[in-house]
């Protein structure tokens, strides 16, 4: 894989202001739509901005602060939560919310075992599994997957969010110095004060959501705890029982969503992290986040493409970014104010920013594919890559958007991720060798036998 002359991967270069202006472009990135999950099944938005902030900390902690990964909500375990708290009269069920946390703090647990089963076989045993034919397809899958909520939050202002794109390509192409180098972040800023100019509702709910909110507050609340669950008087086993049962499957499903978010941050930063500090390592790290959110009534965690696609942009890789982005999340938890301010975003500024983001995502995937030579004359690659898509896509957009098994729902990603493993693995004719580059293990590479 060819160096990228442009990148940098040491941030203190630019100096300690630019470098807290960069984390603030990762935060508000990942907020649109670490902010939906709980909106969406009624957990706590500063609670879930606190352990999105830690989880990402204890991931890099436990990684060695190697890969510029940010940890926000999952999405994928939203099937999961609406089956254990389904909604009441079109409103979240806080009530049985604890519950379905207890079943994802057990499946983060499993990211441990998974962890560990990588520790024992290495990474060279488990990645012959995820060559480029797999994972380069899944990475284009995840960007083409998340497009359509891109599109759904610009249907709500088309001319605010093209303002976010073209400022965006302004800046990128255009921009010097710093400008070029926080491309998304003021995407954001600038259409957001445009869309207050021309729009009058955009003005009234934010002085009204602004208003309404305290200034400082307590970011965990423990009734909406696992420790709050443990302490009723008419606490369920039964029910502590089922959530688990219907939980916990759904993390063999984003294990692999986990190995295409990890390749595609290595592609992006050439960097082989795979390698060092190693799948055991980032499932470890993503999995004791996730329980560590879900017990105090945060959403599941997650590695999130939106600050990746941040990463491909500005080609600024160095960690402690990321980990600034971290701080300053947490930090904002405890001011309800500024969490009210970034609800407030108009969805056309959040969609433009997103269509471009999660275009970068899927132009990463194909930059894999591309790079690493993968041979489509061959019908076995064809048709691994055919499933990958066609699975992925499809299950996504059609109703109800998954596979269920039983209490086990499936996303298209999920489905799509796991034929494609197995397809690979018994069709004859894997010319793949997994290892690091000769030069050094500074980049994702397969080497063709």
């Amino acid at each position: 894989m060819g160096k990228n002359n442009d990148a940098i991967y040491d941030a203190r270069s630019l100096g300690a202001p630019k470098m807290l202006v960069l984390g603030f472009q990762h935060m508000f990135a990942m907020f649109g739509a670490t902010v939906l999950v709980p909106i969406l099944t009624g957990l706590d938005v500063s609670t879930t901005l606190l352990f999105a902030g830690l989880g990402t900390l204890l991931f890099h902690l436990i990684t060695g602060g190697k890969i510029p990964a940010f940890l926000g909500s999952s999405f994928a375990f939203l099937g999961g939560y609406f089956t254990i708290a389904p909604m009441i009269d079109g409103a979240p069920n806080t009530e049985m919310l604890p519950y379905a946390c207890f079943g994802v703090a057990c499946a983060g647990l499993v990211y441990v075992i998974l962890a560990a089963l990588f520790k024992v076989f290495g990474a060279k045993k488990v990645m012959r599994f995820f060559p480029p034919i797999v994972t380069g397809p899944i990475i284009i899958a995840i960007g083409l997957t998340l497009s359509s909520t891109a599109i759904d939050s610009c249907r709500g202002n088309w001319l605010v969010a093209a303002v976010a794109i073209l400022v965006i390509v302004a800046c990128n192409i255009w921009g010097k110095g710093m400008i070029k180098i926080i491309p998304i972040l003021l995407g954001v800023l600038v259409s957001y004060v445009f869309a207050l100019i021309i729009d009058p509702a955009v003005r009234d709910n934010l002085v009204a959501t602004v208003a309404d909110a305290k200034w400082f507050g307590l970011p965990i609340h423990m009734e909406s705890t696992v420790f709050g669950l443990f302490g009723r008087d008419n606490l369920d086993p039964a029910l502590l029982l089922t959530a688990v049962v219907t939980i916990v499957p759904l993390s063999l499903a984003t294990m692999v969503e986990h190995i295409g978010d990890v390749s595609a941050i290595s592609s992006t930063c050439e960097r082989n992290f795979i390698e060092d500090p190693g799948l055991h390592k980032t499932l470890m790290g993503d999995g004791l986040a996730t329980s560590l959110a879900a017990i105090f009534g945060a959403p599941a965690n997650t590695t999130y493409g939106e600050n990746t696609g941040v990463l491909a942009l500005t080609k600024i890789y160095d960690p402690k970014v990321i980990r600034i982005a971290a701080v300053l999340a947490m930090l904002f938890s405890f001011c309800p104010k500024f969490a009210a301010v970034i609800t407030c975003i108009p969805g056309g500024t959040i969609g433009g920013v997103s269509l471009v983001l999660y275009g970068m995502i899927s132009a990463v995937g194909v930059r894999n594919v591309v790079e690493n030579k993968v041979d489509f004359t061959k019908s076995r690659n064809v048709l691994i890559a055919a499933l990958i898509l066609v699975l992925t896509i499809g299950i996504k957009f059609s109703a109800p958007g998954t596979i269920d098994l039983g209490p086990i729902s499936l996303s298209g990603l999920a489905v799509g991720s796991i034929v494609g493993i197995v397809m690979n693995a018994i069709m004859p004719g894997k010319d793949y060798e997994y290892g690091a580059d000769k030069q050094g293990d500074e980049s994702v590479n397969f080497i063709v036998q």
